[in-house]
């Protein structure tokens, strides 16, 4: 009996021992996969992404589509066309640009039926906005995707990179099987120089490895005639692109700086909309601005609109205010012409 009171007894304590283990063990491997998932570095896109996966899809129009979890990452980089606000009416000047862009970019997207006869008309699948810092390229790279009604996807090489090895490459292929999911659709690259310059031997590894897994996509969609997909770039340095690069462009287009004309029409886009003096004399101002860009254009006019708010607060501090309701004067060549004079002298003092 007092044998048999032992062997339950030591049984008992086994059976203990091996459920602490059990559970010490099932702690052990929770402790340690949360302790993987904290390090990923990865972890905090990816949950946003999913967080916004549905709002993704209701923000495109278009059902929730299966995707993996690099391309729920490039997803918060998606843009609807619908809810880009540029169009060309929008840009002022580079008129034989947007009718070329229109006839070789855009139509094809929109229209494949027409381009589906033969190899010679088919979408573009490389296309290179370059030419100095604010003439519009980036601007002109949304009104491409709003007029073709293209999904697009602003790649920024920061989401590109990663700490675990091979991550980049995969997250390289998201941005393009993403596109083909959504198609048409144009995939953007801003300061592309920066991202597929030309290749040195002091280049990091995983940089090489982007670039050439890029490239070898970029080419997998060249060959398929079918595919809505085109790489859209920009550049302020064209000669410091890769030469294989520049080859896969089969579209360029310098976007220069404009001349007086050009800068009359980017004033009346700018202005438009706003109140303004009904006697302002556009061209005058345009030929003040000589070697303004369209950037440059847009700032002016934001610092000529203050001189109307601050002569309304001086008013009313001085207890000179003519009106009962504090609405600022309308914009006069005036301003402009002040506003203009002030920069200038700030560009000398730059200088």
């Amino acid at each position: 009996m007092g044998r048999r009171t032992g062997s339950s007894s030591s049984e008992t304590k086994f059976l203990q021992e091996l459920i602490l283990y059990a559970a010490s063990a099932a702690v052990s491997c929770l402790i340690l996969f949360a302790g993987l998932r904290h390090l990923d570095p990865n972890r905090d896109s990816a949950k946003k992404a999913l967080e916004h996966k549905k709002e993704i899809a209701k923000r495109l129009g278009r059902p929730l589509i299966k995707t993996n979890p690099y391309e729920d990452i490039i997803a918060c980089d998606v843009i609807n066309p619908d809810h880009i606000d540029v169009e060309f009416d929008s840009i002022g000047g580079l008129e034989n640009i947007k009718q070329a862009l229109y006839e070789l970019v855009i139509l094809p997207l929109r229209r494949p039926e027409l381009f589906s006869h033969g190899k010679l008309l088919g979408p573009q699948k490389g296309v290179l906005l370059y030419g100095p810092p604010g003439t519009g390229k980036t601007i002109l790279a949304k009104a491409i995707a709003k007029e073709s009604g293209a999904i697009f996807i602003n790649v920024r090489v920061s989401n590109l990179m990663s700490k675990w090895f091979g991550d980049a490459q995969k997250l390289v292929a998201a941005v393009f099987s993403l596109a083909y999911k959504l198609q048409p659709a144009i995939i953007f690259i801003d300061e592309v120089d920066s991202f597929l310059g030309q290749r040195r031997s002091t280049d990091h590894e995983a940089m090489a490895s982007m670039k050439t897994e890029f490239m070898a996509l970029w080419d997998g969609f060249t060959t398929d005639q079918n595919a809505r997909v085109m790489v859209l770039a920009a550049t302020n340095r064209p000669s410091e692109l890769d030469e294989a690069i520049l080859r896969r462009f089969s579209q360029a287009f310098e976007i220069g700086m404009p001349d007086c004309r050009e800068r009359a029409e980017i004033l009346k886009v700018t202005l438009k909309g706003e109140r303004v003096e009904p006697d302002i004399d556009y061209d005058h101002v345009a030929g003040l601005c000589k070697g303004y860009t369209g950037s440059d254009i847009f700032e002016l006019c934001k610092k000529a609109a203050y001189f109307p708010i601050r002569e309304l607060l001086d008013e009313e501090k001085n207890g000179r205010k003519r009106y009962s309701v504090s609405v600022p004067r309308p914009l006069s060549q005036l301003d402009l012409e002040r506003a203009l004079a002030a920069s200038k002298k700030i560009q000398v003092a730059a200088g």
